[in-house]
């Protein structure tokens, strides 16, 4: 059975995050590589546990749908501080159209995840339902797994009051 989006309630998520201006595809790459890579060094620091996977929660877009700020973040329990760089929030409760996307991150010959979210908001479109931003949840990766083919990323927007 192919996989389709969906509308789907998540709960409120507490996190930590590193923001990131952006304002082309390789200031992008750069932020999420180093921005995770220090997170998670502050994590280890402070002794916290990550609560699940990264995602990357997209704040601010150009006119074109380019992301030119962006959260980098790793879920954590509720209560837990950050300091100036490293900054608490919590993804908000709500409804949510979903869509588990299984593959490359980028790709010029297989379906990638801008083709993900290109198919997220036709899907949303179509069914008259409008929506803001977004997340991408990097369930399975690079780091536990090295054939792309079976990486996986939920990739989610909220959808928008009425």
């Amino acid at each position: 059975m192919r996989n389709e989006p969906k509308v789907q309630t998540i709960a409120s998520q507490p996190y930590l995050a590193i923001r990131a201006q952006v304002k082309t595809e390789a200031e992008f790459r750069q932020a999420a590589d180093s921005g995770f890579s220090e997170l998670f060094g502050w994590l280890r620091e402070h002794g916290v546990a990550p609560g699940g996977p990264p995602f990357i929660r997209y704040l601010e877009f150009d006119e074109a749908g380019e992301p030119r700020e962006v959260e980098l973040a790793v879920p954590v329990e509720d209560g837990v501080a950050g300091n100036e760089r490293i900054r608490a929030d919590a993804l908000p409760s709500g409804d949510y159209v979903t869509f588990l996307h299984a593959g490359p991150y980028t790709s010029a010959t297989e379906p990638d995840l801008n083709a993900a979210h290109a198919r997220v908001r036709a899907w949303a479109d179509e069914r008259g339902i409008a929506v803001g931003g977004c997340v991408e949840r990097y369930l399975i990766g690079p780091v536990e797994e090295p054939d792309y083919s079976k990486w996986e990323t939920e990739v989610a927007y909220v959808i928008a009051a009425g």
